[in-house]
């Protein structure tokens, strides 16, 4: 499975540095999380339609000990790595990606701009950083860019899009147009054997009828039968129906195929299977008070805390014969998030979570758990493996830090073992796959 760098690069974009950003240059929050949004796909795309130039490997090498990651809100606008790097990456297109930047969310054009340097600083310092940590050479970070190439279109938020950057398709990623033209050209082929087939369907059934007219009058001759006229009248509707139907039935199964295979040419390890726009957004989730024997706590309804103290005070812990009735029973931490790649930083909110939990376990003492750490399908398994198991020891660590240390049976990380959503869906999706668990144990 190959790397997805946005992935990596997402850990230096959290919700701290949004606020920081928002605060620093007066915009909302979610004016600057959409705009990271749009421009991190767009710079990472950048950087591979510009993998095999020296100078764009370079710039990624001397990043990781440049500093740019320390000081992405202090450094990034005036460091001349960025500068450079931008002007390789899009030419004269920068303008015209600050100004759609700006457009899709909300924010100033000066903002946009500051956002773009941030955003490159974020992604040359991480990639370079990895390249550091993996010993990648020059043509080991070429390589990883050029992993890349696929994913970048189809990770762009809805409303987004390469043209509406200035940057087509066929400017970047060199097959796009050729695969269109040939999509296109499969297209007008299936469309006009479609009519031909309708048109051969048409004719046999207007023989039949023919016959059938024939017939009739052969059995009404001299009775002036209404068939005389009937019968063309009904042919000539059917055909012209059935004709249309089989025209618009083919044109529209061509056009969704070419449109889902343009689409393929640069479909991410984010999405095999692009979400569609129209895709209603979930609603937001809301804190409310969960009830702990009279202690409130802060928690979704429906979420943690809400079902394991409902499980407990239901008895169902008590009358758990073994373990083995515990065990496929687990409950997904909402709020608790590590920075991306790390098994020992979290994201801001998520102490919050652990501080329930502890006081879950103090308020019933006889209780115990163990904790699982997931990944999604993408990366290296034996990493993912790895790095969930860190996480989940962090976590039991933490709970033996706050007194709770003999309820806890255990910590394992699974890896990717269990994750149900494919590599190559969208990031979104696959965050379902990317959580830390509890469950009960005996």
């Amino acid at each position: 499975m190959s790397l997805n760098v946005i992935d990596l690069i997402k850990g230096q974009l959290g919700p701290a540095l949004v606020s920081q950003a928002a605060s620093q240059f007066g915009e909302s929050e979610s004016g600057i999380s959409k705009a990271i949004g749009g421009l991190l796909p767009a710079v990472v795309g950048g950087l591979a339609n510009n993998a095999d130039n020296p100078g764009v490997v370079d710039a990624i090498t001397k990043a990781s000990s440049s500093g740019i990651l320390g000081n992405l809100l202090g450094g990034s606008s005036s460091n001349p790595i960025i500068t450079t790097l931008l002007s390789s990456l899009f030419g004269d297109k920068v303008g015209g990606l600050v100004n759609s930047i700006a457009s899709f969310s909300g924010i100033s054009n000066n903002s946009a701009g500051s956002l773009l340097n941030l955003v490159t600083g974020a992604t040359v310092g991480t990639v370079g950083k990895y390249a550091a940590d993996n010993n990648l050479g020059a043509s080991g970070i070429s390589s990883l860019l050029n992993d890349q190439k696929g994913i970048i279109s189809s990770l762009l938020p809805a409303g987004l899009s390469l043209a509406s950057f200035g940057l087509g398709a066929e400017n970047w990623f060199g097959q796009a147009k050729e695969t269109v033209s040939s999509v296109t050209s499969t297209a007008k082929d299936n469309l006009a054997e479609g009519v031909a087939t309708a048109r051969e369907n048409v004719n046999e059934g207007a023989r039949e009828i023919r016959e059938q007219f024939n017939n009739n009058n052969n059995d009404n001759q001299g009775g002036g039968s209404i068939w005389k006229w009937l019968l063309p009248l009904l042919l000539l509707i059917a055909a012209g129906y059935f004709l249309w139907k089989q025209c618009e039935k083919k044109q529209t199964t061509t056009t969704m195929a070419s449109s889902t295979d343009s689409t393929g040419t640069s479909t991410d390890t984010a999405s095999a299977a692009s979400t569609p726009a129209t895709t209603a957004t979930p609603a937001a989730k809301t804190d409310d008070n969960i009830d702990l024997n009279g202690v409130m706590l802060k928690g979704y309804k429906g979420g943690m805390e809400d079902q394991m103290i409902g499980f407990l005070k239901s008895g169902g812990y008590k009358s758990a014969a073994d373990d083995s009735a515990l065990k496929d029973k687990w409950y997904d931490f909402d709020h608790v998030n590590f920075k991306m790649g790390s098994s020992t930083e979290l994201e801001a909110g998520s102490q919050g979570q652990l501080d329930n939990l502890v006081a879950i376990l103090k308020a019933f003492p006889d209780s115990k758990v163990k904790i699982g750490g997931y990944t999604d399908k993408t990366g290296n398994e034996a990493s993912n493996v790895k790095l969930s198991q860190a996480r989940a020891d962090y976590i039991k660590a933490a709970l033996v830090k706050a007194g709770v240390g003999a309820q806890v049976l255990g910590a394992e990380g699974y890896g990717s073992k269990f994750a149900t959503v494919d590599a190559k869906a969208t990031d979104a999706e696959r965050a379902a796959d990317r959580k830390m668990s509890v469950r009960f144990a005996k």
